[in-house]
């Protein structure tokens, strides 16, 4: 079980925000500032952060440079009523991971908080787990029920790219840019062979399959997420 620490000074939305966490099967701590965050990550730990820009004492943004320039890695979480682009860039800036304004849909939150969890697994085990197959990003070997087979490293990293962010759609320049690299000789012909290849080395495979969108580029749905 995840714990989740709500830093908000706002009784009513702190209380919302740890009832509804809670209901859906996460440990929550709370806290009504950067100050006393600080405090509750010394005798606990925690593996996300949902926190608000504006409170008293220690504001978001202090307590996130705080974490990241002392080496934490904790998925962290903004809400906040400032829809500026400049007041959203500076969160980014200083190391948070996602941000939603406010007022914001509870459907929403959870989705992004389980995104952000997911990522942060795979971060730390090196390893993406989809239903019954596991990619292992050290080996660069896709384990399944029926075997484990070693990839070619291009075909590996698509591969887990694609898995790591589910219904997201990339182009061909984006994915050609981070797999193979902005200085590549090779053309986004490349990814469309690399996409054939995969799909048919996992036919078969009932986990996931990869889905071309017309147009635009490439997704991959998890069929254990439906």
């Amino acid at each position: 079980m995840f714990n989740i620490l709500v830093v908000e000074d706002d009784k009513n939305t702190r209380k919302l925000l740890t009832t509804i966490l809670s209901n859906h099967g996460y440990n929550t701590l709370s806290a009504t500032n950067g100050e006393e965050a600080l405090e509750v990550l010394e005798h606990n730990h925690v593996d996300l952060m949902v926190l608000d820009v504006m409170m008293p004492k220690m504001d978001g943004y202090e307590l996130t440079q705080i974490l990241r320039d002392g080496g934490s890695q904790m998925p962290m979480l903004m809400l906040s009523a400032k829809q500026n682009v400049t007041d959203i860039k500076q969160g980014f800036v200083v190391g948070i991971d996602d941000y939603l304004t406010k007022p914001f849909d509870f459907e929403e939150l959870l989705l992004r908080i389980k995104a952000l969890l997911r990522r942060s697994k795979i971060v730390s085990e090196n390893k993406l787990t989809v239903g019954d197959v596991t990619l292992d990003y050290n080996s660069y070997s896709v384990i399944t029920p029926q075997g484990s087979e070693t990839l070619p490293q291009k075909e590996f990293l698509l591969l887990f790219k694609l898995l790591s962010y589910p219904e997201m759609v990339f182009t061909r320049m984006q994915l050609m840019d981070e797999i193979w690299g902005m200085d590549a000789e090779s053309d986004e012909h490349t990814v469309n062979v690399h996409i054939n290849r995969l799909r048919a080395r996992f036919a078969d495979t009932k986990e996931f399959e990869i889905v071309t969108v017309r147009g635009l580029g490439y997704k991959a749905v998890r069929r254990d997420e439906k």
